[in-house]
């Protein structure tokens, strides 16, 4: 009878120590105004997006369950520094000021703005060719502020967004949009409607680099994050990411 009971006490013990321990949960933070970064998809209700996915990729990488809050773009930092999140995954570049109070991981894409014209315009277009052409760009952007000081256009017109810039270009009603290269890449890929494309030879005004963020005394989850990056990146994986989403 005892010898039984060792036996079985013996197998259940077993099966505790076989059963994989409950993995750790990283509390991730997005933003849905990053399309194709970071949003809602309409139909689930659920973040979505290139950076959504690598996060996800890197905690299954680490046996973490990554955990998505949404949060305004201008209060990620704020959050992860009060430690309600522990990584910021959006398209943030990983800027100087940026740099003074969060650690970026290496990083995972680059971009600045793109240029595009209607797609019935076959012309590869530099800046040179549209001086004193009417252009149109975001406000409140860099690169708006930029295209303004060259000089060289008739006029420089600030929209609310890009796809109103787009439905400008395609009406005809100015020659050239310029907007994030990456925004509009989605969107011309998702909408072919819109009628416009993206100038391939162009060089942008003003380019960056994003990464993923943690806070300043978090060391171990960065050096975690990088690895697990390095591993994306030699397999494959980091760029099908980018991919899925016409980055």
């Amino acid at each position: 009878m005892v010898m039984k009971q060792i036996a079985a006490l013996a197998t259940a013990m077993a099966m505790v120590f076989a059963t994989p321990a409950l993995a750790d949960t990283v509390t991730v933070g997005v933003t849905t105004t990053g399309v194709p970064f970071t949003f809602i998809d309409t139909e689930t209700q659920v973040p979505t997006g290139a950076m959504v996915d690598l996060a996800e990729a890197i905690a299954a990488d680490n046996g973490f369950e990554a955990k998505f809050e949404v949060v305004a773009f201008s209060a990620l930092i704020p959050a992860l520094s009060s430690g309600k999140i522990d990584l910021i995954s959006a398209g943030m570049f990983a800027t100087e000021e940026r740099q003074k109070v969060v650690d970026f991981s290496t990083p995972v894409y680059a971009y600045g703005d793109g240029m595009f014209v209607s797609a019935e315009d076959e012309n590869d277009y530099t800046l040179e060719d549209l001086k004193g052409e009417t252009i149109g760009a975001q406000i409140g952007t860099t690169f708006a502020d930029n295209l303004q000081a060259l000089g060289i256009f008739g006029e420089v017109k600030l929209y609310d967004s890009i796809s109103d810039i787009m439905r400008d270009v395609k009406l005809g009603r100015i020659k050239a949009g310029f907007g994030d290269k990456p925004i509009a890449a989605y969107q011309i890929s998702q909408k072919p409607e819109l009628g416009v494309r993206l100038v391939e030879n162009y060089e942008p005004l003003k380019s960056g680099e994003v990464g993923l963020a943690v806070a300043k005394e978090n060391g171990e989850l960065l050096e975690k994050v990088n690895a697990s990056i390095a591993k994306l990146k030699e397999s494959g994986e980091l760029d099908a990411i980018f991919a899925k989403y016409g980055l």
